[in-house]
């Protein structure tokens, strides 16, 4: 059977023969075609095992729906019965449509909690896809389908798409096992045979000074946060970083102890202690690498705490004078219009770009936070020929000026079909962006700051350069976190090509000494 509308590239079509033959993880850049791999072994797995099914898993109802609705555009109309299952359709209803159905889209929390049920089980199904399959890992319901599908399958044939699982070998190990996964298929942008496929990708880092009153306010806060880490250090509780990560890391720690008993004087105030750390870490985050409305609003969330006598801590945190000397100055900051230079800097970009395009462009800025994606959508608003809107989840929180500024899916699909129209040309998202969703090419991203996350990064950067040239702009403040995170990611990245190097060589032995088994 020959596809509609499309033609594999060469590189999709030598992944696919691995994906024939074994149980596959398939590393790709976003945009350059995961999901027509998925669509050319679907095809040949229903055609080798007439009467199965294939069961495509997406981690939310958006991406599942929009692999439902390629497959659809690209397969004969009577080729198969599509269906997607979501958690609205009743698990008796799931029953009926799993009866009657070909190939399933649907999200794992669905299929697992079904197979727990034992409403169907996983028999007469010849394929599995699970997109997104960095999240293999831990408990997610992942796992256990593709568990009980190994176990249940008469003809097992596993699928996992990416664009990248991470950047620790024994991670990539972990999902490689809880799929079953027999071989790794690996391309980056550099590979030989996409890089024919891919436009000119310029990358632009734009390095910015925080000014000399913004540092004396993270002095204070520097040395206040100093305090808290000293003071875990001197309870013998915290002996490495003191990263934001490796506190919280700590908290869990001591709250574990303590709910198993260990409430002992020493505990109790570590656990205290590490909560205000974290609280500043987070504050010095914001002043850093935000925006100053962003973090004066956190500051004011702290003081309403101490007022309503929330947290002990927080009562002593507010009323210490290096954390009263921040919130002053944030509240003057505020008064005279001051705003962190990245918001800016970021206008002037937005600003150059659109001119050189005479208005003609499809800009994603990518930010940590709502409501710096809140702030500079309505900053770069005020440009001439710019309409910008914010692409966040669906969570229910206040931004800037008062709003609720959760979207549902229903918003989240008109923000980008307002997008793919030209109606919207920039659009400021948070992380919600970054994954699966069917967001158009765009002429340049934006990372408002680095993120120290390879899987991430590679996310966010492949929404550019596939059908035109494109731009890779990122914001960075010298001398802050901004510049670690950035040299991370880039560290990570590195080293996850080595580890899938070393675990694609692994795969080959262990072939080969099968092999020689066999002929000994």
């Amino acid at each position: 059977m020959t596809l509609l509308n499309l033609s594999p590239r060469e590189y999709q079509k030598e992944i696919f023969k691995t994906c024939v033959e074994k149980n596959c993880l398939v590393v790709l850049p976003t945009g350059l075609g995961k999901t027509l791999i998925a669509l050319m072994l679907t095809i040949e797995r229903m055609n080798a095992f007439p009467g199965e099914k294939v069961v495509f898993l997406a981690p939310t109802k958006p991406l599942a729906e929009q692999h439902l609705n390629y497959f659809t555009k690209n397969l004969p109309e009577l080729f198969a019965g599509m269906e997607l299952f979501t958690g609205s359709v009743k698990p008796k209803e799931r029953q009926k449509i799993w009866r009657k159905s070909d190939i399933i889209f649907s999200t794992p929390q669905c299929i697992a909690n079904d197979l727990k049920k034992r409403l169907y089980d996983l028999e007469d199904v010849c394929l599995l896809i699970e997109d997104e399959a960095h999240r293999c890992i831990k408990n997610y319901d992942y796992n256990s389908v593709a568990k009980s599908y190994i176990n249940q399958s008469a003809h097992p044939r596993i699928l996992g798409l990416t664009a990248s699982p991470g950047s620790e070998a024994p991670k990539i190990k972990e999902i490689c096992r809880n799929l079953s996964i027999e071989e790794v298929e690996l391309r980056t942008r550099e590979s030989p045979d996409v890089k024919q496929y891919l436009k000119e990708l310029t990358f632009e880092k734009v390095i910015v000074n925080l000014p000399e009153e913004f540092e004396k306010v993270r002095n204070a806060l520097a040395g206040l946060f100093q305090e808290y880490v000293e003071e875990l250090k001197g309870r013998r509780l915290l002996f490495g970083p003191s990263s934001k990560t490796a506190l919280i890391m700590l908290q869990k720690k001591i709250m574990f102890e303590i709910s198993r008993g260990k409430r002992d004087y020493n505990h109790l105030l570590a656990s205290s202690a590490c909560a205000t750390a974290i609280k500043l870490q987070h504050a010095l985050e914001l002043l850093e690498t935000q925006t100053i409305f962003g973090f004066h609003k956190y500051l004011k969330e702290l003081f309403r705490q101490a007022v309503e006598k929330k947290n002990k801590g927080v009562v002593r945190l507010v009323k210490k004078p290096r954390f009263d000397y921040a919130f002053v100055k944030s509240t003057e900051f505020i008064t005279r219009g001051l705003e962190h230079p990245k918001v800016q800097k970021l206008y002037e970009i937005i600003g150059k770009e659109s001119a050189a395009a005479n208005g003609k462009i499809k800009i994603i800025v990518f930010t940590q936070f709502r409501d710096t994606a809140s702030l500079i959508s309505q900053k770069i608003n005020q440009l001439k020929g710019i309409k910008s809107e914010v692409f966040v989840g669906q969570a229910k929180k206040t931004d800037s000026s008062g709003k609720s500024t959760g979207l549902s899916q229903k918003d989240q699909k008109k923000v980008i079909e307002d997008f793919s129209s030209g109606k919207i040309n920039v659009i400021c998202a948070t992380s919600i962006g970054e994954e699966g969703l069917d967001i158009p090419e765009v002429d340049a991203v934006i990372f408002y700051e680095p993120v120290p996350s390879a899987i991430r990064a590679i996310q966010r950067a492949g929404r550019t350069a596939r059908l035109a040239k494109g731009k890779l702009i990122m914001l960075i403040t010298k001398g802050t976190r901004d510049e670690a995170h950035f040299y991370v990611s880039k560290a990570k990245e590195k080293r996850m090509n080595e580890a899938i190097g070393m675990i694609k060589k692994g795969f080959s032995n262990k072939f080969h000494s099968e092999v020689q088994k066999k002929l000994g």
